[in-house]
């Protein structure tokens, strides 16, 4: 874990973290809001790593239960993927008004960790690859590097091919 982790970087996913034990890594970065869909990309690259290593978290609907899913910003999700993954017919990406009330968090700011509701979560396999991915720290402009077994673990993720 880093230390001297600053106010305005204790969000409540650094909270869950640091009272799970888990060691992480906080990176700030910067990165023009307006970048639209390359936002993944344009993070991975304020930071200096490859794109496969960052995960965004979207929320999405699976036979009308909200569900989390975790996959590669360099990545597309496939709904029909995340619908078979969580044993339903059909899948949807969650309006975004959802994502905040469920989450707690802004879309673009959305962690795995430390969300309002705990809901199913669904990793793609492709962060087994790693010893570490970058995930949300809670806000934009804040990820956490974690091991991808502290992320399942602690989030209760099923690991499936997402994307």
């Amino acid at each position: 874990m880093r230390a001297n982790v600053s106010a305005a970087m204790s969000t409540a996913a650094v909270r869950v973290l640091k009272e799970a034990g888990v060691e992480f890594t906080l990176h700030e970065y910067e990165v023009d809001a307006d970048v639209g869909e390359g936002y993944g990309e344009a993070v991975a690259a304020a930071m200096g790593v490859e794109p496969e290593r960052v995960f965004k978290t979207l929320l999405a609907e699976v036979d009308g239960t909200h569900v989390v899913a975790v996959v590669p910003v360099s990545e597309r999700l496939s709904v029909k993927a995340l619908a078979r993954a969580a044993g339903g017919k059909k899948a949807s990406m969650a309006d975004p008004a959802d994502a905040a009330r469920l989450t707690g968090y802004s879309p673009g700011g959305i962690s795995p960790f430390g969300q309002r509701r705990r809901l199913p979560t669904f990793v793609d396999e492709n962060a087994e690859r790693f010893d570490s991915i970058f995930v949300s720290g809670g806000r934009r402009g804040l990820q956490v590097e974690v091991a991808p077994v502290d992320l399942i673990r602690l989030t209760g993720a099923r690991v499936a091919a997402l994307s």
